[in-house]
């Protein structure tokens, strides 16, 4: 039962981690290509807005989603398995990903300069989920 409650409840945050991620990458990508702050109404609302639940949902969620996944590992005897640690590879990326997101609503919020490469941030955050939920599923190795 302690096992199902778990994997509940990784899921769960790993849902409210990743739909945040989501929500910032787009936030990112089109306030990137919007006009400047200071002659777009309503943008520093909108990236406030972005930032504040970046703070209060999606970085609580990702430390949520690694914890309870530690546990689910652990009460799966799955550390050590190869689909495990390409897995965590690409979570490891995710995270990495969360924090560049994170550090890029911080600076539009500072300068009117595009984010670099911003475009490809929501078909990055797909791809990787993609990949870590067939390795999840069809555990190949």
């Amino acid at each position: 039962m302690t096992y199902l409650w778990l994997k509940a409840l990784h899921i769960i945050s790993v849902m409210v981690w990743i739909g945040g991620m989501f929500v910032a990458a787009v936030a990112v990508t089109t306030l990137s290509a919007s006009k400047p702050l200071s002659d777009a109404p309503g943008r520093a609302d909108i990236l406030d807005a972005v930032r504040r639940w970046d703070r209060r949902a999606t970085s609580p969620a990702m430390a949520l989603a690694w914890l309870f996944g530690v546990a689910v590992a652990m009460q799966g005897g799955w550390f050590g398995s190869p689909w495990l640690m390409m897995k965590l590879v690409f979570v490891v990326a995710l995270s990495g990903l969360h924090g560049m997101l994170s550090g890029l609503l911080r600076n539009l919020g500072r300068t009117d300069r595009p984010a670099p490469m911003s475009g490809y941030l929501p078909p990055a955050i797909i791809a990787a989920i993609v990949v870590i939920v067939l390795l999840v599923v069809l555990k190949p190795y």
